[in-house]
């Protein structure tokens, strides 16, 4: 069974929402990047983030080092006109943030695999809809 909710799995499987990638620098200071290129690992229930010549990335060393990482999806959803209120935005958001361990993995290619010790999720099964959570640690089998 999944950490993640149903909702939150099909968002997961959006095409071409872009997300950020947050780690935390040898100085301590919070670093946030883009990230275009990442999936929902189902196998083991994280998500990998990749990119082009990812290996040379501050994001990449943060990990190696410190072993952490979060990683923030979300995009805007388009109201019906009919819950447009006068003066009112005429979109609304929707996202999921992971947060837990990390991993900087080189091969068979570079990337950051996020395993989730914290989610929380909005506006996916409803405008005002909130989902945070912490995840059990998983034992090893």
């Amino acid at each position: 069974m999944s950490v993640f909710t149903e909702a939150e799995l099909a968002y997961l499987r959006t095409e071409g929402l872009l997300a950020r990638v947050g780690t935390v620098g040898e100085d301590g200071t919070p670093h946030v990047a883009p990230v275009g290129m990442w999936s929902h690992n189902a196998e083991l229930d994280a998500i990998d983030v990749t990119g082009r010549d990812f290996d040379q990335t501050k994001k990449f060393r943060d990990v190696a080092r410190i072993g952490r990482a979060a990683i923030v999806v979300d995009d805007m959803v388009e109201l019906d006109p009919s819950e447009v209120q006068p003066g009112g935005w005429n979109s609304r958001p929707r996202g999921i943030e992971v947060r837990g361990r990390a991993e900087a993995i080189t091969d068979p290619q570079p990337m950051i695999r996020i395993h989730p010790q914290r989610i929380v999720s909005w506006g996916l099964e409803g405008p005002a809809a909130r989902n945070a959570r912490n995840v059990p640690l998983r034992q090893a089998s």
